[in-house]
């Protein structure tokens, strides 16, 4: 009996690999169930496995437990179909020689084996980069491990504009500090004290330190990148449409809210959180109140012929910000005639680079590499 209710419990999970989560606790659920599928796949095994001590009646737990193994090794066979033609789509997009990196094309853009490799940390110094009354804004700056001046990445955080900091994700900004680029995280006013576009005054105070700063910190001025998650990919995408920073030269967009109007229209299911509210806290009131700050707050509504390569990378599955986000700015930046590529994960969630070495983490830091690569040169 204790099997079966173990193999039922898997089983419930395992559904998270292909359905949408219904409730906050579920997608954060979600997360580990696709990008730590191997755990679960190795627990189900174990609970198949015992069936064998004692095979009476053990017919329908098997049964339930073999289609959990099946669902959970989902998220690895969609990664693997995802990666046989990752190459081809970028090399499309890029063209011939911009998926190779130092030299070599013979890193896979996914690898099961990976999945069980350590992250390297590289050491990080805090640093205020600007203060206004009553509050100091600070990155964690992680410098790169390749001598000279070399690029600049900076990665504004997620957390609904309200919450959250630049501690969030930092195994990508080692691994980026690792092979040759300088890595900026930082922290912006939050909402609801401060509205937009404070954030985006930050990321330009922040590049304006870090020009200020660039013969200390080994920064190649004419290579600046912005990345951003969530709430700070809409803070990133806004500020390398509208900023028009001299250096900057592209934007890494993970699953950020692109068309606000439209999100607005559209929200996130109560039970996931309340985006309406949140968007409110952080606009400053709602759509039929303050309607052209919503466009304002729209980074698709400012692509231009003029805007600079983006990448956007979006799981079909995410609860939190919808991936017609994406969807609507890969049109847009189409239209623009914008060198942009658009990494599709159809399995992912939000958050789902919470585990780099998963099957959306690997893929991700892949193409994230190859398009700074790219766009730094």
């Amino acid at each position: 009996m204790v099997r079966f209710v173990i193999c039922i419990i898997l089983l419930l999970i395992s559904l998270l690999t292909i359905f949408k989560a219904f409730e906050y606790t579920m997608w954060m659920l979600s997360v580990i169930a696709t990008e730590f599928c191997w755990v679960f796949i190795l627990l189900t095994l174990a609970a198949l496995l015992s069936g064998f001590l004692s095979p009476r009646d053990q017919l329908a737990g098997t049964i339930i437990g073999v289609v959990a193994l099946i669902l959970f090794t989902t998220p690895i066979m969609r990664a693997c179909r995802v990666a046989g033609s990752l190459k081809r789509d970028f090399i499309a997009v890029f063209g011939p020689g911009s998926t190779i990196v130092d030299g070599v094309d013979v890193q896979p853009p996914y690898s099961f084996f990976n999945m069980f490799k350590a992250n390297k940390k590289v050491a990080c110094q805090q640093i205020i980069y600007h203060k206004y009354p009553g509050v100091a804004l600070t990155m964690d700056y992680f410098p790169s491990q390749k001598t000279g001046n070399r690029p600049c990445v900076v990665v504004v955080h997620g957390g609904s504009w309200n919450k959250g900091d630049n501690k969030q994700l930092p195994e990508l900004n080692s691994y980026l500090a690792g092979i040759g680029y300088n890595v900026a995280a930082i922290t912006y006013r939050l909402a609801p004290k401060y509205q937009s576009p404070a954030p985006v005054e930050d990321v330009h105070a922040a590049i304006a330190y870090l020009r200020k700063h660039a013969a200390e910190l080994n920064i190649d001025t004419n290579n600046f990148v912005l990345l951003g998650r969530s709430a700070g990919a809409q803070i990133a995408l806004l500020a390398a449409y509208t900023l028009h920073e001299p250096g900057l030269k592209a934007v890494i967009d993970y699953y950020g809210p692109a068309d606000m109007v439209w999100g607005y229209s559209l929200p996130a299911s109560l039970l996931i959180m309340d985006s309406r509210k949140v968007m409110c806290d952080y606009i400053g009131g709602t759509y039929g109140q303050v309607p052209q700050k919503f466009v304002a707050c729209s980074p698709l509504e400012f692509v231009s012929k003029q805007s600079v390569p983006t990448l956007i990378i979006h799981g079909g599955n995410d609860v939190l910000v919808s991936p017609d986000h994406s969807r609507r700015l890969n049109l847009k930046l189409e239209q623009n005639g914008i060198k942009h590529f658009y990494l599709k994960l159809p399995w992912a969630t939000h958050g789902f680079d919470f585990n780099l070495n998963g099957p959306g983490g690997q893929l991700a830091t892949y193409t994230v590499e190859r398009f700074l690569n790219i766009v730094t040169k």
